[in-house]
């Protein structure tokens, strides 16, 4: 290592100014910057001083987002070969999904990567390195079946209108992740639905079985087809059709323990989804005007991507409220909003991403009140 740490100092003053690639200056220093911890110190100022930096921050949502990755591949192929009766081993399972999913990661980097590359450079500012989790996390929240091509236009989307607009990170109102989930399902909705495309489509010479549905434990509680909902225990386990990464509990709490015990995921705002989809969840077992209604509150926790919203989009530390009880608040409101979209109108069984992206826009109000709210205690206090 300290070999390659050589090399990179002896070409380092090519990319610097003057040198003779002084317009890749922003890229080489994402690429340093990545490998080895930035030789930078703040010369002035008062600030916190630690060993972990932004990327390394990413590194470890990258790190808690990896079992969710790893089981999505296992299921893919799990979910592909149940579809045609036919039965495999768990690695042969992986390979299948694997196969299937890696093309899909792959465009998300190359597309988003490209862009963000490209706007650094044009602005002559460093990359972001924000992009390594929205990457990571578009994958997860997609169809396996979805065409390249959509994935590339909604990560594009994501990164120029959700991101670069508002200038870039930490300037962004919405959760990258979501924008393009967002985009996919008002710009294609007929490959964000149905029975068929959240498991990879079958090969020539293939046919499903009989008896088999490809249809989400929320696409049948929306349609009224409760007796076909998965056991408690498929849908903890995840081993049901979905996105690539939000079918498995799991795998969900195994990343939010790194991320509360790591310090980069407010569990308050994970605790306060939770109680908010259980306070709408028993409000509605209370009425029980429709089928629907009286669903057990605490399914609606483990269906669809509530958990997976509650642990890694809706904690975004950028989109996300920034005061500690506005965190309460925010988290508190997606989960009434999650479940209140999905029973009453099922036209969106999946309430969980319009319910992050609406309280995204609020979250600057929640602050802001909050801030206004706590001036006024202070001045009463002074009066006193």
């Amino acid at each position: 290592m300290k070999s390659f740490r050589k090399f990179v100092d002896k070409i380092k003053p090519h990319f610097l100014k003057g040198g003779k690639f002084a317009k890749l200056q922003s890229t080489f220093e994402a690429f340093e910057t990545f490998l080895f911890v930035p030789n930078q110190v703040t010369t002035k100022g008062a600030h916190i001083r630690d060993a972990l930096d932004m990327k390394r921050t990413m590194i470890i949502v990258v790190a808690a987002a990896a079992p969710t990755l790893l089981f999505g591949m296992w299921n893919t192929g799990y979910q592909h070969n149940l579809s045609i009766g036919m039965e495999a081993t768990i690695w042969g399972n992986f390979i299948f999904g694997f196969l299937k999913i890696l093309p899909i990661i792959v465009v998300t980097y190359v597309v988003g990567l490209g862009i963000e590359f490209a706007f650094a450079q044009i602005r002559g500012h460093e990359v972001s390195e924000g992009f390594l989790v929205s990457a990571f996390l578009i994958p997860l929240v997609v169809p396996v079946d979805v065409p390249l091509w959509m994935v590339a236009l909604a990560t594009a989307f994501a990164v120029i209108i959700g991101k670069e607009v508002f200038g870039g990170v930490g300037m962004n109102i919405l959760n990258p992740a979501l924008t393009a989930r967002a985009f996919l399902f008002f710009a294609y909705p007929g490959w964000m639905s149905g029975d068929t495309v959240w498991i990879q489509g079958l090969s020539v010479g293939e046919s499903v079985i009989d008896g088999f549905s490809g249809a989400t434990p929320l696409a049948n509680a929306a349609a009224g087809l409760f007796e076909n909902l998965p056991t408690t225990w498929e849908m903890f386990l995840g081993n049901i059709p979905g996105s690539i990464g939000e079918t498995s509990v799991i795998a969900i709490l195994i990343g939010a323990v790194i991320l509360v015990a790591t310090g980069i995921g407010s569990w308050k705002i994970m605790f306060s989804m939770i109680a908010g989809g259980l306070a709408m969840g028993l409000l509605f077992n209370a009425f029980a005007a429709n089928p629907y209604m009286e669903i057990p509150a605490w399914h609606h926790l483990i269906m669809g991507g509530f958990a997976f919203g509650a642990v890694f989009m809706a904690t975004d530390p950028v989109s996300a409220t920034q005061t500690e009880r506005g965190k309460w608040i925010y988290g508190f409101l997606i989960g009434i909003f999650a479940v209140l979209i999905r029973v009453i109108n099922p036209a969106y069984p999946e309430g969980v991403m319009l319910a992050i992206l609406l309280m995204n826009v609020f979250a600057p109000l929640i602050d802001y009140y909050v801030i206004e709210v706590n001036i006024k205690r202070r001045r009463r206090r002074i009066r006193d």
